[in-house]
């Protein structure tokens, strides 16, 4: 469990990137993680095309491995196309958190993922195969 939260988890739960709220904002949603009650919400601004990520933000209440996950995801996000965030996988945040995430913190690692997902379908999607698989929720 130590090696779950070392320094960078830390860094990015301690002074989050892009947390906030937007306003004004084109997209916006929120949605928790009902096994440990993370909740989180997600502001996004598009570009005059409607179709990239100018600005996002992040707001919320949860663990350090949902927190520092919804910053380190948000950093990426800017000049993304909407469809590229659509085919995003799960993975990739995994890997970019760089520690191993146990079964019972999958869905907190991947909660900024389902928000982000909600905020840019317009609708609240299904947690990642990944999340429900291994943690057997």
């Amino acid at each position: 469990m130590d090696n779950l939260y070392r320094d960078f988890i830390l860094e990015h739960y301690r002074t989050p990137h892009n947390k906030g709220h937007l306003d004004p904002h084109d997209l916006e949603f929120a949605d928790s993680n009902p096994t440990c009650g993370d909740e989180m919400s997600m502001t996004i601004q598009l570009d005059e095309s409607r179709e990239h990520i100018a600005d996002v933000a992040f707001d919320g209440r949860g663990c350090a491995i949902s927190q520092a996950s919804a910053s380190i995801l948000t950093d990426d996000l800017r000049g993304k196309s909407l469809d590229a965030i659509k085919a995003m996988d799960p993975k990739e945040l995994l890997d970019e958190l760089g520690v191993p995430i146990g079964p019972a913190r999958l869905k907190c690692a991947l909660l900024s993922y389902k928000v982000l997902q909600g905020a840019v379908r317009g609708s609240e999607v299904a947690w990642p195969k990944e999340a429900e698989a291994v943690a057997g929720a």
